[in-house]
């Protein structure tokens, strides 16, 4: 992924003009949410480069030096897309990594999104005895964890947690994203410097 979305609105790092380091005084006077949201964006992208996805450790080192409610957006934004792409399945295949779901698990409590960080800790839950498998299979190849997982019991197991996950997005005007405007609203210290650089 090269970049953050908000569902239908496109925020990519390329497109996200290069902001000086977000502080609380821009949360505190940004009164568009918008704006906001695309100066969220534009830190996180300043942060953790899209090419880091590559390297999981590399981001996850980067997510652990960024502020509490930065850190849990970061980690909160990847389930976001696969749950708009994809299901928990596909989310655990493409970032079959312990310690970013963890991290994850953390940001959605973090952000105070409970309802979806309880069906998250059931899904990530689920995936534990078959966690060892689909990291052989992504080893072979990502198309081997793709035919084994359609049609597989975890398939099956996941789908009520992928409808409850769905279903609370759909709540949402913008999915789990959502969270992130009204969290940095709310605790801009946890999110931003306290002033310009």
């Amino acid at each position: 992924m090269s970049g953050l979305r908000w569902h239908d609105r496109a925020v990519s790092c390329e497109q996200v003009e290069p902001l000086m380091p977000l502080t609380q005084q821009f949360i505190r006077q940004c009164s568009d949410d918008e704006a906001l949201f695309k100066a969220l964006s534009a830190e996180l992208c300043r942060r953790m480069p899209p090419e880091l996805e590559w390297d999981r450790d590399d981001l996850m080192a980067r997510m652990r030096a960024c502020p509490p409610g930065l850190r849990a957006m970061a980690a909160v934004y990847q389930l976001d897309v696969s749950m708009t792409l994809d299901d928990f399945g596909w989310h655990f295949g493409n970032w079959h990594h312990r310690a970013y779901c963890e991290e994850t698990l953390r940001g959605l409590r973090e952000l105070g999104a409970h309802e979806a960080a309880e069906i998250f800790q059931a899904a990530y839950a689920l995936v534990q005895p078959y966690w060892d498998r689909i990291g052989e299979l992504l080893q072979q190849d990502f198309d081997e964890f793709a035919k084994w997982y359609r049609g597989s019991d975890l398939e099956k197991a996941l789908d009520p947690l992928n409808r409850r996950m769905w279903d609370f997005c759909k709540r949402t005007k913008f999915g789990l994203l959502d969270y992130w405007v009204p969290y940095a609203r709310k605790y801009p210290g946890k999110v931003a410097s306290a002033a310009k650089p």
